[in-house]
């Protein structure tokens, strides 16, 4: 079965194979891709850049990036240049700014200055009814344990940022070059690297020791690429500057683009005697990235520090916080309306009261003239200060601790330890764990974060014959089979595999020419360079499929040696042979092939070609054979989701050479659309070509990845791919990973930005729907479907670029922008531009996968806004490179993957680890378990302080409404500190429904969490009622036995002092059993919280009423003697266990039956945890390993998303001289292992 398209073929639109940058676009380019009839006659075309703006730089002059025409006024009178110096700052505090600038942000938080507040009032003596130290004491701590967590954090960016900007190079000052730290250079500045250094900004490459300036970078730490890119030095720099007295004579001037984050762009130009020299991105050393295979090279510092490209691409830091916290938010909030309402009508029942008993007992007039309002007045106040504690301060301590806690547990998991690169996860914030739990969408980048950016050659087919299967040197298949051992061959690649030893046998034979021919191709046809290195050939491909193509080769026999700018010399079987190279003709995105025309050594001439199926059989000989049993060899690659290319030959004549060679060369020189001109030389050279067969490669996945994107699918989590890469090699891999299936309709930007077109016409013809609330869907039925966009459809949908372009257009016409007219494809305005960004959305959201390839860094971003805006979803955003580091910052949770991709990426997330598959372990076991103890912690704290609070208020029925505490001042000081804290906060930490393989054996226990079905309103008022009736059991109860009772000893205990301590009592073991209730995971650290926590309330308590105390502090302890007089009476004892079994009865009874009748997800899975552990076990003993699915669909064809090493080649600018014929090939050849690139 093939794969169903939904797009409409042949339709006009974007160029799928660009990238767009709708996003730093500059003026000069908008103006460019403008249409001509839309450019005004009077508006000359602008130079990239005039000398009169833009960004100018003078080589070796410091002092020219402070002239006044630079500066830029920053506070009031101060000014500055706008020139950044190269030092970066992440960091939040200095020591001067730690103290102010964190209360400040401390007191940003409702709480924290609702008790400021509340600490003022207590110092009041009219209106004070709790001692000044029941707040300050809280307060303290809760903004000291604060203040150190925020230090910590900042010392940890100090360090970093410490580290990077000390680290050296060499700077060309006052003629020599001296060793200087990063922070000191400057723009202008001339720098020196050497291999394995880091580039500290971004540079103009002027020379370098190979050959024509020639540099290879590892990009790693910009795009997630590992392979090596080549940049080149000027040809007038690199013959002028080699020498540091040439060097430190370079006065020239640049003129350049103004900074800005577009990682594909630069235009500049160098002024420089008397003559200007253009300079493009090919001239560019880009921070972040590492000289390779490059011993010495010079730059010129364009940009510096916050300038530079990779830091510009970082995006804005934004504050990130949880849902739970806005809510909790909230809910303080409301509590606090509840407060104010609850006082004022106590202080209006103290009003009355006061008017009718109170002014006229004679016992109770206090010599104060106060009017019976104005004492209602001080009494709404004393109940403000009272009643305090609804509002929990230490409620905000404790999520910190808890959330620390947690963030522990993930650094020490041991089961998301990468042992290959050492690498263990890690949570570089505290405040984001339990979001975790709630995650909706998923963002992933490709390469590198599913992808390892590793090739294998793993199949391939000759003359219609499949070879790669286990098979035996006869021919006979094999279930299983070992791999070939390739150490007879000279300089076969030990991490090589193969286990097909019959093509060996007929490699081996050499009976099978085409066989031969098939691997003298793949050693001949390609761009990859050759160097040789203390004895040894290293391989530099411009992508990792070239290099798997040419190892592959090399362990069959045929390896790749040596190249000139127009010889090829390779050894085959063990005999060298040089290849004049007469044509190069290299892969581009609309050619999908790449061809090399060669002279024989016996004088004849031949084409080899490779490249994708679809542009290759159009391009066949009628005479050519085995084309249908290579068809069918490549639909078998494609549902294994291999990458296939296929190889051909023609052989061509020497008189049809000479008139093809005439027309190319005129091509080349021509001065307009050379590359059109060339593309249709090439055509006409490239046809009646004859197959030999076609090559397998695996781009491979990371392990895990489709495993782990199956499990996340079923816990109801959306995963989008965001890729810079080429729409077939997204869209091949999207299949790898089981992201996308054969069942799946698959929609192309023309088919979305159709139907997107309609709804809006729709909506333009029929205003009655934008009222509608209910949308109706964009696919109908029940199939299902994935959408695949590219950034440059993306921008014509969203209407960025057309935004751009027209508000360019106008600004020159200098006109406002007029009405669209309505049966445009342009916006009429913000909101059907806004209703078009949601209509996106929405279809998006109805697919089942969507994969966004082509797109840049700011679309990332773009796109998590837009998912993060319309559907008001928790999203997380996964990447390795710094092209991912704004998409980071967007989303609500950041993942770095830290390893051989660089750590730009890993220092802007929120948490790191080496894998993408540990990504389904930190959602569905520590982001569950941190959003259920969160919960549970929340619901628990909540109830315990309505407990603990509304007793005052149903005391105050009965002592005049006057503010009078129902308990004592220290049991009110200690009771969120010491008596009931312990077991909540261990809850927080490690209370467990299910454990971490019953967690990620049922993703459905996932949904809740996305639900917000643990923590909301529902959850808060219940909790708020749960408290009104403990505190009703727990006063009313030992009021109604202190009525009228009689203790042993004939004295009657009915005092309010003996009362608070009853009350007391009866609260903390209430609350304490309670949470015991809620306590899913007992360890012996639960049991001893609990048990700890009732002792040290009878141990505190029976000090602090102890005389010894009182003596020493009269005035603060003045319930003397009243814990040993009150608790030694039976009667008491039994009051207070028939308060506590009454306030827990119920609790344990509507657990029983929500457990038993209508269980959840969890109590079922719960219920059989021996089963499911059993069965688990079962499956260690018989593993099975991953099987592949079987899919009928075209796989991408391996090649270079870009332009490979053709040009530099042909050139001759990458070899110093042409070398004699190779008698001794060097001992050992190597491939540039992935490894060294790190």
């Amino acid at each position: 079965m093939s794969r169903r398209r939904a797009d409409s073929q042949g339709s006009l639109g974007p160029d799928d194979e660009v990238m767009p940058y709708s996003d730093d676009e500059t003026d000069d380019e908008l103006d460019h891709s403008m249409d001509e009839g839309e450019r005004p006659a009077a508006a000359p075309i602008p130079e990239a850049q005039s000398s009169e703006s833009g960004w100018r730089v003078k080589a070796n002059d410091r002092d020219f990036i402070n002239l006044p025409e630079f500066q830029r006024r920053v506070v009031l009178c101060i000014k500055k240049s706008k020139y950044s110096g190269n030092a970066i700052r992440t960091y939040k505090y200095n020591a001067l700014t730690f103290i102010p600038l964190n209360l400040y942000e401390q007191f940003k938080r409702a709480a924290n200055l609702y008790f400021l507040a509340l600490l003022i009032l207590q110092i009041i003596p009219e209106i004070s009814t709790l001692p000044w130290y029941t707040t300050l004491v809280p307060l303290v701590l809760v903004l000291g344990i604060t203040a150190i967590k925020d230090l910590v954090d900042d010392l940890a960016r100090h360090r970093m940022d410490k580290e990077i900007n000390n680290r050296r190079c060499e700077v060309l000052q006052d003629g020599r070059f001296h060793e200087s730290k990063w922070r000191y250079i400057q723009v202008g500045d001339v720098v020196r690297l050497k291999k394995n250094d880091f580039i500290p900004a971004d540079l103009l490459l002027l020379s370098s020791s190979n050959p024509n300036s020639l540099c290879y970078v590892e990009t790693a730490e910009l795009d997630g690429e590992t392979n090596l890119k080549f940049k080149m030095g000027l040809k007038v720099t690199d013959e002028r500057l080699q020498e540091e007295s040439q060097l430190a004579g370079f006065d020239a001037m640049i003129v350049c683009e103004e900074p800005n984050n577009r990682l594909d762009k630069f235009t500049g130009t160098m002024h420089w005697r008397n003559d200007r020299f253009p300079l493009d991105l090919d001239n560019m050393l880009l921070r972040g990235c590492k000289i390779r295979n490059t011993d010495i090279c010079h730059g010129l510092v364009i940009y510096a520090g916050f300038d530079t490209k990779i830091m510009r691409n970082g995006g804005k830091t934004r504050f990130k916080r949880t849902k739970i916290d806005q809510l909790m938010n909230y809910m303080v909030y409301t509590i606090f309306v509840v407060l104010i309402l609850v006082c004022a009508g106590l202080a209006i029942g103290h009003t009355y009261w006061y008017e009718d008993i109170g002014s006229k007992a004679w016992y109770l007039f206090d010599g104060k003239e106060q009017s019976a309002s104005y004492r209602g007045f001080l009494s709404f106040w004393g109940y403000i200060i009272v009643l305090n504690t609804m509002v929990p301060i230490s409620l905000y301590v404790s999520v910190e601790v808890i959330r620390l806690g947690q963030s522990k547990f993930i650094n020490w998991d041991l089961q998301m330890y990468y042992q290959e690169k050492d690498t263990p996860a890690k949570a570089r914030t505290t405040t984001l764990n339990e979001q975790l739990g709630q995650i909706e969408y998923i963002f992933s980048d490709k390469t590198g974060t599913l992808t390892q950016n590793i090739m294998a050659f793993k199949k391939c087919t000759i003359s219609g014959r499949t070879y790669g299967d286990p098979t035996s040197a006869e021919g006979v298949s094999l279930d299983r089979g070992r791999a070939v051992d390739f150490s007879k061959f000279r300089y076969a690649d030990k991490n090589f595999q193969f286990f097909d030893h019959y093509l060996i046998t007929c490699i081996q034979s050499r009976k099978d020419k085409d066989i031969l021919e098939f691997f003298k191709l793949l050693s001949l046809c390609h761009t990859v360079m050759v160097e040789e290195k203390e004895g040894e050939l290293i391989y530099q491909a411009a992508s990792p499929d070239e290099g798997a193509l040419v190892t592959a080769a090399r362990n069959f026999g045929f390896v790749f040696l040596a190249r000139t700018q127009d010889t090829i010399t390779i050894s085959e079987m063990g005999t060298e042979a040089t290849y004049e190279m007469l044509a190069l003709l290299d892969f581009n995105s609309d050619r999908k092939r790449m061809s090399i025309i060669l002279r024989f050594p016996d004088g004849r001439i031949r084409l080899y070609c490779k490249g994708a199926d679809t542009v290759i059989y159009e391009r066949l000989s009628p005479h050519t054979r085995h084309k249908e049993t290579t068809q069918e060899a490549l639909d078998i690659f494609a549902n294994e989701t291999l990458r296939t290319l296929c190889l051909c030959y023609k052989d061509i004549s020497h008189a049809e050479f000479e008139a093809w060679s005439w027309k190319h060369k005129e091509a080349s020189v021509a001065l307009g659309n050379r590359e059109e001109a060339l593309d249709n030389v090439y055509e006409l050279i490239e046809k009646d070509m004859l197959l030999i067969g076609a090559t397998a490669i695996e781009d491979k996945l990371q392990d895990g990845v489709p495993e782990t994107i199956a499990k996340l699918a079923k816990a109801d989590i959306k995963i989008w791919v965001l890729t810079g890469d080429k729409k077939e090699t997204a869209e091949n891999i999207g299949y790898s990973c089981e992201l996308l299936t054969d069942d799946m309709q698959i929609h192309y930007g023309e088919d979305v930005n159709e139907k997107l077109t309609i709804r809006q016409a729709n909506r333009r013809n029929n205003p009655v729907t934008k009222t509608k609330k209910t949308k109706e869907p964009f696919f109908t039925g029940t199939d299902k479907h994935a959408l695949v966009i590219t950034g440059s459809w993306l921008n014509e949908i969203l209407y960025e670029k057309k935004k751009k372009r027209r508000r360019l257009r106008l600004r020159r016409l200098g006109k406002r922008p007029p009405s669209s007219n309505p049966q445009d494809n342009q916006p009429q305005d913000d909101y059907e531009k806004e209703m078009r960004q949601e209509d996106f959305v929405d279809m998006a959201c109805e697919c089942n996968a969507v994969i966004c390839c082509r797109v840049t860094p700011k679309q990332k971003a773009n796109v998590v806004s837009l998912v993060k805006k319309y559907k008001k979803a928790v999203t997380l955003s996964i990447g390795d490179g710094a092209n991912d580091v704004n998409m980071i910052k967007t989303a609500d949770i950041g993942v770095g993957i830290s390893g051989q991709e660089g750590m730009q990426a890993v220092m802007s997330s929120d948490y790191a680890f080496a894998q993408f598959r540990f990504l389904q372990r930190l959602l569905l076991v520590h982001g569950r378990w941190s959003y259920i103890r969160m919960c549970k912690f929340l619901r628990y704290f909540f109830y315990k302080n309505f407990a603990f609070t509304l007793v005052h208020f149903w005391y105050s029925f009965f002592s005049g409404y006057s503010s009078q505490v129902a308990y004592e001042d220290w049991f009110i000081t200690l009771y969120n500190v010491c008596y009931s804290s312990l077991p909540v906060l261990l809850v927080g930490l490690l209370d467990q429904d299910v454990s971490d393989k019953l967690s990620l054996k049922f993703p459905k226990l996932y949904l809740p969490g996305q639900q917000g079905a643990l923590f909301n309103y529902k959850n808060f008022f219940i909790s708020l009622f749960h408290g009104i009736f403990t505190s009703l059991i727990i006063f009313f109860i030992p009021y109604g036995a202190f009525l009228q009772t009689m203790g042993q000893d004939g004295e009657a205990p009915s005092d309010y002092q003996s009362f608070a301590v009853v009350t007391a009592s009866s609260l903390i073991i209430t609350v304490n059993l309670q949470i015991s209730l809620d306590t899913s995971y007992w360890t012996f650290v639960n049991c001893f919280a609990v048990l700890g926590s009732i002792a040290i309330y009878f141990g505190i308590m029976f000090d602090i009423h102890s005389a010894g105390i009182h003596v020493l502090f009269p005035s603060a302890f003045t319930f003397t003697g009243v814990a040993s007089n009150a608790l030694r009476q039976p009667y008491l004892w039994l009051t207070i266990i028939l308060t506590v079994g009454i306030s827990l009865l119920p609790v344990i009874c509507i657990q029983f039956l929500f457990k038993t009748i209508w269980p959840s997800v969890g109590d079922k899975v719960q219920r059989n945890r021996r089963k499911y552990e059993a069965e688990e076990e079962e499956e260690k003993k018989k593993p099975t390993p991953f099987q592949r699915g079987r899919r009928s669909r075209r796989s991408a064809y391996a090649f270079s998303h870009s332009r490979g090493y053709a040009d530099l080649i042909a050139s001759g600018r990458s070899f110093r001289q042409r070398p004699q014929a190779r008698r001794h090939p060097q001992a050992s050849i190597r491939e540039a292992p992935q490894a060294e690139n790190i």
